[in-house]
């Protein structure tokens, strides 16, 4: 992995839970020069540096920026060598409702990151994705599609010597916010699970395992690839099952703009894809350096262009059991989130 000793690396969207853990780990296996946490809401920045402090952490700055506005990022990203750009608007019903608004945030606020990494110098860009991105059916979708196309393309802008960018896409994460897994321990005492259909996947993956995978890939990316990880399926039933094996199933239905199946490496970018031993990387359509020897130096093989990494046709499946091993620490943050939260309203 690259080493990140006495580098500048800014997160946008830093106050997310991807932000939050890869700042703890950066905490924790580097001596930064500074590590810049970049978001829009000051109530999330106060708490997060109630758990992150600036004093026990003096390469630790709080900026407040949108990374709708163009001036602010030109400002924060003086003197970066390493943006991780998290910030998105990702609730499928809230973009749907309000489509202006997430085409703001992750179109045209990608664009602005990407102006900005080239014109102040910025060494490497990695954007996270999602599996959502690939074949879109909903509008987030589309715009995080629209986004990785983004910065896919700004490696064309910033020429042979200039900002890298890359892509992340990966599946479902343990412990972020938005996850089922808060909805189904509260409905859990209902004893009954809202089950939108038995028939449902989704890849799974952990925040540590995704930051991993992030920091991983700055070391590997030449510029251009769409790196996905090589990570598990769950049935929504057995993530049911782990959480509350006593509860009967209701089913609800699919919910408008959601897939019975994700797909992360879609069939009709197959023929650009390598795959290699825990991870695919989709690579770009202008060869601006050289793929051939790239999938031979790193040990990757072309994949079949026919091929899709879908979550339901997945050779690598969790157990309920797995499940509840995964989800252990997801469920005692939540319980102590709600005592906390009783104890302040009974004051």
């Amino acid at each position: 992995m690259i080493d990140f000793d006495g580098k500048d690396i800014l997160i946008t969207g830093g106050t997310g839970s991807f932000g939050k853990k890869c700042t703890q780990i950066l905490l924790d296996r580097y001596d930064l020069n500074r590590l810049i946490i970049l978001s829009r809401d000051e109530l999330k920045q106060a708490r997060m540096k109630q758990r992150f402090s600036p004093q026990e952490h003096p390469c630790l700055r709080y900026f407040i920026g949108d990374v709708r506005e163009k001036d602010r990022l030109y400002r924060a990203f003086s003197d970066v060598d390493i943006v991780i750009h998290a910030a998105a608007l990702k609730r499928v019903p809230a973009a749907e409702y309000n489509p202006i608004e997430p085409i703001k945030t992750n179109v045209m606020g990608g664009s602005n990151v990407i102006e900005a990494a080239i014109d102040r110098n910025v060494d490497r860009v990695i954007a996270l994705s999602t599996d959502k991105g690939a074949n879109p059916i909903n509008l987030y979708g589309a715009t995080k599609l629209c986004a990785d196309k983004l910065f896919v393309a700004g490696n064309n802008y910033s020429g042979d010597d200039g900002t890298r960018f890359s892509v992340v896409r990966y599946g479902n994460v343990v412990g972020s916010r938005g996850s089922v897994i808060p909805f189904f321990l509260e409905k859990r005492e209902t004893g009954t699970l809202p089950i939108t259909d038995p028939r449902m996947t989704r890849f799974w993956i952990t925040l540590e395992q995704a930051v991993d995978f992030v920091l991983t890939n700055f070391e590997r990316m030449e510029g251009g690839e769409v790196f996905v990880p090589k990570i598990p399926s769950m049935k929504i039933t057995d993530l049911a099952e782990a959480i509350a094996p006593e509860c009967d199933h209701e089913v609800v239905g699919i919910r408008p703009g959601e897939k019975l199946h994700e797909v992360m490496v879609p069939r009709n970018v197959a023929r650009s894809a390598l795959e290699f031993e825990d991870y695919f990387a989709i690579l770009p359509s202008f060869q601006q350096w050289d793929q051939e020897g790239y999938h031979e130096e790193n040990g990757g093989s072309w994949c079949d262009d026919q091929f899709k990494y879908s979550s339901d046709t997945n050779d690598q499946w969790l157990s309920a059991e797995e499940i509840r091993g995964m989800i252990g620490p997801e469920k005692v943050a939540i319980e102590e989130h709600r005592e906390r939260a009783n104890e302040m309203a009974s004051k």
